[in-house]
């Protein structure tokens, strides 16, 4: 009796990456302190002492913000939620602090009104987090616009070459990828000045690496940013 496999036309040398878990590092030893999140990082550390009880964290994408929520969350003892996520019973009854992320374009603005005026009445402390700060959108609640402006806002900069350069070296670590410093050296030279462009391009090089069987060298990054950059 003869058994046979499935034919395909990819290369031997080539293999489907398997999409394996990546274990994001999110403690406050992973945080990478620079001029661009100092003062979000100071605001942290004065916690409990904000004025208000609450803070509002604002930056673009991939600059920090989840990674700030989660410390304050485990300093707090304080729940984690995307704002889609908060249900109108939390929002009228919350048990323990809340550190609510993405709060702009939400669909039930209401909610987080009740949660704001509640968790005040309460003293129970809210981090927040959108891309902008709080003046450059509404809710279309004139309420809830209000109180979002008046509580204490911070944000992230962008980042300089110092910061990026970190971060790769830190998401490559998270995916147990060892990486020489001229490829980190590369896709600063190559790539836009975002934290979001810096993570794209770690992730497609481990895809690369793992389906060519390669390690991630310069000649790769060469082969895969530009992809990216031409996209």
């Amino acid at each position: 009796m003869t058994t046979s496999c499935p034919v395909t036309d990819r290369p031997v040398t080539e293999q489907l990456p398997l999409p394996l878990p990546v274990r994001t590092a999110l403690g406050a030893a992973d945080f990478l302190v620079a001029d661009s999140n100092r003062d979000a990082v100071r605001w942290l550390d004065a916690w409990p002492d904000w004025p208000s009880g609450s803070l509002l964290l604002h930056g673009p994408p991939a600059s920090g913000k989840s990674h700030l929520a989660a410390i304050w969350a485990d300093r707090a003892g304080a729940a984690r939620m995307a704002e889609a996520d908060l249900t109108l019973a939390q929002a009228l009854d919350p048990k323990t602090a809340l550190a609510i992320d993405d709060i702009a374009g939400m669909q039930e603005p209401q909610r987080l009104l009740h949660l704001i005026n509640t968790a005040r009445a309460r003293n129970l402390s809210l981090f927040l987090t959108s891309q902008q700060p709080a003046a450059a959108w509404s809710t279309g609640l004139a309420d809830l616009d209000s109180r979002l402006r008046a509580m204490p806002s911070v944000g992230l900069d962008a980042p300089d070459d110092g910061l990026l350069g970190a971060l790769a070296a830190k998401l490559f670590a998270d995916r147990q990828i060892t990486v020489p410093d001229a490829v980190i050296a590369f896709m600063l030279n190559r790539l836009e000045r975002s934290c979001a462009a810096i993570a794209a391009a770690v992730a497609q090089l481990d895809k690369a690496s793992l389906a060519q069987r390669r390690p991630v060298t310069v000649p790769l990054a060469r082969a895969m940013l530009l992809d990216l950059t031409e996209d």
